[in-house]
């Protein structure tokens, strides 16, 4: 047990980028509320939308991918339909060959998520999939500005 307060969940303004989704009926599951693998497929679309706008990935094009090497969770609070969920990204760290990308789970309007986790990439030559590779002074400088101090 611990006298520390608990540290406060993180609000919109803690997010660079943002995609909109829609819940979908088939989302939930026997308890009213969006199943754990549904909120993977958020983190995963807003990393993918985000990166894909940036012209960092052309899908089936590009010479450099990712491969997600860590993932993590945390709910807050449930989500299902009919919400409206708005998928939230920062970057925490850019290394030499990976990226930890942090996403926030917004319902509705609500300001404090409702779910936050991490994925980790080690970005990996397409062909082979294999050698981590290291990230291009370009692909960098499109993730610097999606930076966010640790809080």
């Amino acid at each position: 047990m611990t006298d520390r307060p608990p540290k406060a969940l993180p609000r919109r303004a803690d997010y660079r980028f943002a995609v909109p989704i829609t819940t979908r009926w088939a989302d939930n599951d026997v308890y009213a509320h969006a199943n754990n693998v549904v909120y993977y497929s958020w983190f995963d679309t807003v990393v993918a939308r985000f990166l894909i706008q940036a012209g960092l990935v052309v899908p089936r094009q590009t010479d450099l991918v990712g491969v997600v090497v860590e993932t993590c969770c945390r709910y807050h609070r449930p989500l299902g339909f009919p919400d409206d969920v708005t998928a939230m990204l920062r970057v925490a760290r850019i290394g030499t060959t990976s990226v930890r990308y942090e996403i926030g789970i917004f319902r509705n309007a609500e300001d404090t998520v409702s779910a936050e986790g991490h994925f980790v990439h080690v970005y990996v030559d397409a062909a082979t999939q294999s050698r981590p590779q290291p990230l291009p002074p370009a692909f960098r400088a499109a993730l610097q500005p999606m930076v966010v101090a640790a809080s």
